[in-house]
């Protein structure tokens, strides 16, 4: 239940941003995505003190998967309609591999429900007359919220926290396929500083990069 409140408010939270808009005077587009996320290691520090480096998979498709959506406002009221502000969510999410496991001691480590991201950013378009391709570029900034799973032979720890900032650099291409619907490729990249509290009372912090190619679908109104 908690997973899915978490998951519902995020996404009323950019439905809401998306209905505050005056959509009689500009383009609004609501987009879900999935893709492929991946994620490079990553040190861990534990209490300030190097403790090891992790090994990330990131296995997409596997329960609960890799997704996002987005609310964009395209600013045509104010005389930019290639500029836009979005806030986007991502369900991304990693998963130490046995390596880590075997060298740290610990027997589960896990952000997979997920390293939720949130961010709102600045979108900018460019339109390529008589096409229906139209190249994207966007950067942001928010905030992570991860899911923190963590086995050792100290104690548990499960579940969401608040884990610090993250920052969002993206790129694609959108392809008109019906009226008000385009389908879009992009590949997108967070970085997110993750500090969160484990069991005993220590503090765990780490960088994390994730590298996702999306596909997705939105509907402008």
């Amino acid at each position: 239940m908690l997973r899915l409140t978490s998951s519902a408010g995020l996404l009323l939270l950019a439905a809401s941003f998306a209905a505050s808009t005056d959509r009689a005077s500009a383009e609004t587009a609501f987009s879900v995505y999935g893709g492929y996320q991946t994620a490079p290691h990553s040190s861990i520090e534990i209490n300030g003190a190097d403790a090891f480096t992790a090994g990330w998979e990131g296995r997409s498709f596997n329960w609960p998967a890799y997704w996002g959506a987005r609310a964009t406002y395209w600013l045509d009221r104010y005389k930019q309609p290639n500029l836009g502000i979005a806030l986007d969510f991502s369900h991304a999410k990693v998963y130490a591999d046995d390596a880590t496991l075997a060298k740290s001691g610990w027997s589960h480590f896990e952000f997979t429900d997920g390293l939720n991201l949130l961010t709102l950013n600045a979108l900018y378009r460019f339109p390529i007359e008589d096409s229906k391709w139209t190249p994207y570029v966007g950067l942001g900034a928010g905030i992570n919220v991860p899911h923190v799973e963590v086995t050792r032979p100290s104690g548990r720890t499960y579940g969401y926290q608040f884990g610090g900032p993250t920052v969002q650099a993206q790129a694609g291409v959108s392809y008109s396929f019906a009226k008000n619907w385009d389908a879009f490729v992009e590949y997108k990249a967070n970085y997110s500083w993750v500090d969160v509290e484990i069991d005993s009372g220590d503090r765990m912090k780490t960088g994390i990069l994730t590298n996702a190619v999306n596909l997705g679908v939105s509907f402008r109104f």
